[in-house]
């Protein structure tokens, strides 16, 4: 059970190790996507397609029921599926059902966890293999893989990194709890933590927050819900800044100048320099292009 790019490399893992026999593929409907509004195939689905592997679609898992006992299922893995799998369904395979969770569990439970730790400066993050219960990431830990954070990383290098750790380990975590030889870790509730779904709202940034929270959200939101701000009654997104901040506490917060060539932008503590940004109904640019085009405002909101 999966559905975006997240889930391919463990998909894929699975595909290629020739003592599982793949029964089914649940994934999330197709969507309508784009100004067109073009159906759309889940990631998962296309690749098992791909691969001549039955693919199920339901609109709410629990109306599947009927149908994943008569695939009579030994395990199921989920990896980034979108969907609560209820007690019911879980109780199915004989040896339960285990989850791919990119985090390092308890800590940032929930949908949003590949953005977390960029946006709180971790030294790390990883993945999680753990035998799901019903609650949300709550389920005894089975095996752990980290990722070291070096405060470079964005969304991008993070979803990749993780996505293929987590396949590495499926395979042999899959096959060392089927024999025995995993005693499930039960968490330490007392550490844990959630992380909400992310909406487009979060994108927007707060000037009177310091350059350097406002460098990590930027690297933790794009590309979604992506990072913008307002010139006048004109959104901006701001896709890419310098990771080093600017020592300039001169200039007004949210104040937009330009330093060495350079567009900055100040900060509640230091400044920020722009990189890469979008201006309503154009194309991404790099700063120096916007500005040979674009008049700024003084303040941004």
């Amino acid at each position: 059970m999966g559905t975006p790019e997240f889930a391919l490399a463990g998909l894929k893992s699975l595909i290629t190790e020739k003592s599982y026999d793949i029964v089914g593929v649940f994934t999330q409907p197709d969507k309508a996507v784009g100004r067109n509004q073009i159906i759309s195939f889940p990631p998962v689905k296309r690749l098992a397609l791909e691969n001549n592997l039955s693919v199920f679609q339901p609109e709410k898992i629990k109306d599947a029921l009927e149908t994943i006992k008569n695939l009579k299922p030994d395990l199921i893995v989920v990896i980034a599926y979108g969907k609560i799998i209820p007690q019911s369904i879980l109780d199915i395979p004989t040896y339960g059902c285990i989850n791919v969770h990119a985090s390092l569990l308890p800590k940032y439970r929930g949908a949003a966890c590949l953005n977390a730790p960029i946006l709180n400066g971790d030294k790390e993050t990883g993945v999680t293999i753990m035998k799901m219960e019903a609650g949300l990431d709550t389920g005894p830990i089975l095996r752990q893989a980290v990722m070291k954070l070096n405060g470079n990383e964005n969304l991008e290098t993070v979803h990749d990194t993780l996505s293929n750790l987590g396949a590495e380990l499926l395979v042999p975590t899959l096959n060392d709890f089927v024999n025995g030889k995993i005693e499930p870790k039960i968490q330490d509730e007392s550490q844990a933590s959630y992380i909400k779904t992310l909406n487009k709202e979060d994108g927007k940034i707060d000037w009177t927050k310091s350059a350097q929270e406002i460098e990590r959200q930027v690297r933790a939101y794009n590309p979604w819900p992506g990072t913008y701000t307002n010139d006048g009654d004109k959104s901006i997104k701001i896709i890419g800044v310098e990771n080093k901040v600017l020592a300039t506490n001169n200039h007004q917060i949210g104040e937009a100048f330009v330093d060495n060539g350079r567009l900055v932008i100040q900060c509640g503590q230091d400044s920020l320099v722009i990189l890469r940004l979008q201006a309503a109904g154009k194309k991404p640019m790099t700063s120096l292009e916007f500005l040979r085009g674009n008049k700024i405002n003084s303040l941004l909101k």
